[in-house]
């Protein structure tokens, strides 16, 4: 399999609020620089995604230099946010499970309370090398990821997502379509020469100076149906999914992977399928 090539990479620094396109992206072992190493929390210290806060679709974050990050939201002012201090470790919740994390600065609560306009702070995932082993069913020893739902990287291609819209338009909400590549959140988006739902086969692929495993095919929920533009919510691409892309329990669109040779990735880097 030949000529495919990265359309474009995508790093969200705080989960489930918008993020940048980089031309280049270096891969840890955990995922892509800067993304997801932040979360917001409830006083509880659950973390808050879209399921909850649609309204988080509307922020953005961009990763600066050291870590830090800046924040942007409509109606509120930026806010530049500073990497925490070593210090006394915050047990958060994500998923129904315990990851350490560190509390950020009371200034990005007060942001996020006055956005969301309910009790919110903003965590720091201070060491991802040991902090979130990815889901033993599927993890080699030692894997971890950041903040992400469960793998490192999100991979998707532009020829499963113009087979999806076409499936969207002959459905049954065919004005809820096309939708774009955004609604998906991925790192990762690969054009090119290539069958819809390919991507579900391959178990080993390099990019640039990185070379990824193939884990599994990635479950969508109800944020693939928020509109990333206004955060308003629809019934796609869940209802198509549930009807042509239903793998075990899965509303599958995407494949997730490890880097297990970690290096650096740029638009326009030829994609190879390895095995």
């Amino acid at each position: 399999m030949s000529n495919l090539y990265v359309q474009s990479l995508h790093v969200h620094p705080v989960k489930s609020v918008g993020g940048t396109a980089p031309d280049a992206m270096a891969m840890d072992p955990w995922g892509p620089a800067d993304d997801r190493r932040w979360a917001v929390v409830d006083p509880t210290g659950t973390v808050i995604t879209q399921r909850q806060q649609a309204r988080l679709a509307l922020a953005s974050s961009r990763p600066l230099a050291g870590g830090r990050i800046a924040l942007s939201a409509p109606g509120m002012p930026d806010l530049v946010v500073e990497v925490p201090e070593p210090g006394p470790l915050e047990p958060v919740v994500l998923f129904g499970k315990k990851v350490d994390t560190v509390v950020a600065s009371a200034a990005a609560a007060e942001w996020f309370t006055s956005y969301l306009g309910v009790p919110a702070r903003l965590v720091h995932l201070d060491d991802p090398a040991v902090r979130r082993p990815v889901d033993p069913d599927y993890a080699l020893p030692g894997e971890t990821v950041s903040l992400a739902d469960g793998y490192p990287v999100l991979l998707v291609t532009t020829a499963s997502l113009e087979a999806l819209n076409a499936l969207i338009a002959e459905g049954d909400h065919p004005e809820e379509g096309p939708l774009p590549m955004s609604r998906f959140r991925p790192n990762v988006v690969v054009d090119g020469p290539l069958e819809a739902w390919a991507e579900d086969g391959w178990r080993r692929i390099a990019i640039g100076g990185a070379v990824f495993r193939g884990v599994r095919e990635c479950g969508r929920c109800i944020v693939t149906t928020t509109d990333q533009a206004t955060a308003e919510r629809g019934r796609e691409p869940l209802q198509t999914l549930a009807r042509h892309r239903r793998i075990g329990k899965s509303l599958a669109f995407g494949r997730l992977l490890v880097p297990v040779v970690p290096g650096t990735v740029r638009v326009g880097d030829e994609v190879r399928v390895l095995d």
